[in-house]
């Protein structure tokens, strides 16, 4: 089905609704309402059973900017079969989550997830960041040292200050390039996610790009930029050294990610966004951490490599 849609979405037959409504979370999605900044919103979550014999652990998922809880699939499977609880939540401002016009913040998406872990009565977690939730990851076990039994970061940004050498660009112009967003500018933004593109990648172009004929997509696009100034504006990379709970960083090699890349200048594009220099400089500041490097891999290693991945983490929380 899903290739059948995407067919016809090339050849320009289906809209994008249609697309939009043949993505489906892999479990049921649940809803918190917060109140932040005298407005009330929902925050989206999975909330998943352990399969296999029960651990007793619950394992807390932060997405990557361009994604929400539902990239986790393969990885919640395998956490629940091994006997984890698992919690996906979509932060405010992604997924199936509200999208207020806020002051976007790390403090305050983990005072959010906070508050859910505390709706669920859950006292510690294993957290696991990917991409920008790596950075979340990082603030979350920052700001409650005393909820975090372990921390796992999967090719996180904010391994570098982005403001240093990525100029700056004002909100209103991250609005128009938000604006002008297409499935193909989505696309080709993915592809740099990985050495080789393949077919299976795909879906996850869908996913954000089911965006696109979103009745709020103006509100999605502000927010978009908002989130994005965020990240520029709020790095974590000057305090890996205070970070107290036991640490896994999972490092694809070939990832050369930048936020802002498209304006740094040419000559210091290469300077930057080294994942085997920023994995290894980050494990040496992160006292008592490991570091699995996976040559080959890109940004993304539990989509294009999920077998290393898997093996990576499940030796870690043994």
């Amino acid at each position: 089905m899903k290739k059948s849609i995407y067919f016809l979405l090339m050849l320009g037959l289906v809209h994008y609704s249609v697309m939009a409504q043949s993505i489906s979370y892999p479990h049921p999605v649940r809803y918190i309402t917060l109140r932040q900044e005298q407005k009330t919103m929902r925050m989206a979550y999975m909330d998943v059973a352990p399969i296999g014999k029960p651990t007793g652990k619950t394992v807390l998922l932060f997405h990557g900017k361009n994604f929400s809880g539902i990239y986790w699939r393969d990885v919640i499977n395998f956490l629940s079969k091994a006997g984890y609880r698992v919690i996906a939540p979509d932060q405010v401002g992604w997924g199936r989550s509200d999208f207020p016009d806020l002051h976007y913040s790390f403090h305050a998406l983990a005072a959010n997830n906070k508050q859910l872990l505390d709706s669920l009565q859950v006292d510690q977690v294993v957290v696991m960041g990917h991409s920008m939730g790596g950075m979340l990851a990082t603030r979350f076990a920052l700001r409650y040292p005393e909820r975090v039994r372990q921390l796992i970061l999967e090719n996180p940004i904010g391994l570098e200050d982005y403001r240093t050498f990525v100029p700056y660009s004002p909100i209103d112009s991250l609005y128009e390039g938000e604006l002008g967003a297409t499935y193909a500018s989505y696309k080709k933004y993915q592809q740099s996610y990985y050495p080789t593109w393949e077919a299976k990648y795909e879906e996850w172009v869908r996913v954000q790009a089911s965006a696109l004929e979103d009745p709020r997509f103006k509100q999605i696009a502000w927010v978009n930029a908002l989130t994005y100034q965020m990240i520029y504006e709020q790095p974590v990379c000057y305090e890996f050294k205070n970070l107290k709970a036991p640490t896994l960083l999972i490092i694809g090699q070939a990832d050369r990610t930048i936020v802002g890349k498209a304006r740094v200048p040419k000559a210091l594009v290469n300077q930057h966004g080294q994942y085997p220099e920023l994995g290894k400089r980050t494990h040496q500041q992160i006292v008592g951490s490991q570091l699995v490097e996976l040559p080959g891999v890109g940004h993304i290693p539990h989509v294009q490599s999920l077998a290393e991945f898997q093996k990576a983490v499940l030796s870690f929380l043994r």
